[in-house]
């Protein structure tokens, strides 16, 4: 193994640095550790209920994959564990195959999150454009409220309905006898966690909640349903079996586990080191802890895990300063586990659908909405017809669409900016010289301006122009189609007797250039310059005569690098 491949291996592996100022810090760690686990209780409970594959698999996640994520992941404040975007994906999946498929689509999705760390894919979050990023968010919100909206009027979601006319029909269709009770613990929840950081920041509003509606429930005997039995000990860990027939149908259900794992794990990585003051991230060794940690549920019967934006704000809130924090989370969650499942269990399914249906509406930044919506039209468009997909239709497909549809208003934009612009010749005017056309690229010569700069530079509005002189050396991006554009133009000014200068190719696009044919389409290698007073000079030469029509010389067999 050579010695750059053996340090980028060291690099993706925890090191004795991850825990530097552990002395000083570990108190505050231990704090933050204990304040998340607190608030991640009712949350990984209710999304493993929520993805359909039960409590007890949440609440593995966030104890394994957590605990897996905190040590190999690359932000020393991430926590990790199920979050509502996953569930949102996982719940579609259990619909079809089964509860028992999750495990095989964890331990694949975890491979491929590992495999991009490995290869070094964790920078491409970066290409997301922001509206994409806040219209997903925006949907993941709507559908974690929609989802539930049978929990919280006491029955079961209808099967083989998407999300939004699920909830529809629940609505439509209440029975209000058995809704009002589940429906009265969804509001004294919303109260409690919206009204107690009002009395002081410091209360866990969220487990606080799900505490006094527990309590009321059992008090007043209300006939809801509850969490019900859970595991008092971690499952042994084991590899899930599937046929090959089977494991095929998984495949396309774990790529879309992986991407939403990635960018999900990612963005909140990089939300957490602007607020944290302990540093950057290491997006590609983040990707590697990911994907391990879900590997990891995998093996104890979990659920695919990512980072968790809201419980990471909470940490670094908290004072977490190292990844020991993220480590009592996880500590503290398997201490339920082996001592604390029979109360958990009486848990009301409709006290953690009220927690989620808070929590939707604190994913949402109105300020931020506000922001995109004032800004550009396509900005605006991108992050509602996110949202929209993402609600209507698919969380990776509209994350595909925002991404195609900025990337189309951003090359509308650059092909808007990209022009020619004809100029007057330098110096005293001379004879001929309105014969002769100096046309400066500005902008970029691509695929989507091509066209338009073509018909501006073979225009019929000059028709007593015999040279034509090419600036590019203002030309800011080019590609195959604008090169090839350029090399079409000089062929058909040549064909109509018009002599073509070509002044100031950069050196990026000269090989492009040269393998479009552009300077072959030359008729003489002089008419390739570096300067415009020499591109001057030589064009007046041409046109106080009539422009000729055999060669200047012998075309050498490449073009000038002069």
């Amino acid at each position: 193994m050579t010695a750059p491949v053996a340090g980028a291996m060291r690099r993706l592996l925890p090191h004795r640095s991850d825990y530097a100022g552990l002395r000083q810090s570990w108190r505050g760690d231990v704090l933050a550790g204990i304040t998340v686990g607190v608030v991640a209780l009712p949350l990984a409970l209710a999304f493993g209920i929520s993805s359909g594959v039960g409590a007890a698999a949440g609440l593995i996640t966030a104890v394994v994959a957590g605990l897996v994520a905190a040590v190999f992941g690359g932000s020393p404040v991430q926590v990790s564990g199920p979050t509502g975007a996953m569930a949102v994906v996982l719940a579609p999946i259990v619909a079809m195959h089964g509860a028992g498929s999750i495990a095989v689509v964890t331990l694949l999705a975890g491979v491929l999150v590992l495999t991009a760390g490995f290869t070094g894919l964790g920078r491409a979050v970066t290409f997301i454009p922001w509206p994409v990023i806040e219209g997903f968010t925006l949907g993941i919100a709507a559908i974690i409220f929609l989802q539930q909206v049978p929990a919280a009027f006491g029955v079961s979601a209808p099967a083989g309905r998407r999300t939004l006319t699920a909830a529809v029909e629940v609505v439509t269709g209440a029975d209000w006898s058995v809704a009002a009770p589940t429906l009265a613990i969804v509001g004294i929840v919303a109260l409690l966690m919206l009204g107690l950081p009002l009395l002081h920041r410091g209360i866990p509003e969220s487990l606080t909640a799900v505490v006094v509606a527990t309590v009321a429930v059992a008090v007043f005997s209300l006939p809801v349903a509850t969490i019900g039995a859970l595991p008092s000990h971690l499952p042994a860990p084991a590899v899930p079996s599937t046929d090959l027939s089977a494991l095929r149908t998984l495949i396309g259900a774990a790529l879309a586990i992986a991407a939403l794992a990635a960018i999900e794990s990612l963005l909140s990585a990089r939300v957490a080191a602007t607020m944290a003051p302990t540093g950057t991230y290491d997006p590609d060794r983040e990707l590697v802890g990911q994907g391990l940690a879900s590997v990891a549920a995998g093996l104890f019967g979990g659920m695919p895990a990512t980072g968790a934006i809201a419980r990471t704000a909470v940490n670094v809130r908290s004072g977490a300063k190292t990844r020991l924090s993220a480590i009592v989370h996880s500590l503290l969650l398997l201490a339920v586990v082996y001592l604390a499942t029979g109360p958990v269990a009486t848990i009301p399914l409709s006290a953690l659908a009220g927690v989620l249906m808070v929590t939707s509406f604190r994913m949402v930044s109105v300020v931020t909405v506000r922001k995109i919506l004032r800004s550009t039209r396509s900005d605006a468009l991108t992050f509602v017809l996110t949202a929209v997909v993402t609600v209507c239709f698919d969380l990776i497909e509209a994350v595909e669409i925002g991404i195609v549809v900025a990337a189309f208003f951003a090359l509308r934009t650059v092909a808007r900016r990209s022009s020619v612009v004809r100029e007057e010749l330098p110096g005293p005017r001379q004879p001929g010289d309105e014969r002769i056309a100096l046309l400066r690229l500005d902008g970029a010569m691509f695929f989507g301006a091509a066209e338009r700069i073509s018909s501006a530079i073979t225009d019929a509005d000059h028709p007593e122009v015999s040279v034509v002189i090419i600036r590019m050396s203002q030309l800011g991006m080019l590609d195959a189609t604008g090169a090839h554009t350029l090399a079409e133009i000089a062929e058909e000014l040549e064909a109509r007797g018009i002599t073509v200068i070509i002044k100031g190719v950069q050196p990026e696009h000269r090989k492009l250039l040269a393998n479009m044919g552009i300077f072959d389409a030359l008729r003489h290698e002089n008419h390739l310059v570096d300067t415009l007073e020499d591109a001057v000079a030589h064009a007046r030469t041409h046109a106080v005569q009539p422009a000729p029509t055999q060669a200047e010389g012998p075309r050498p067999e490449t073009p000038s690098h002069r």
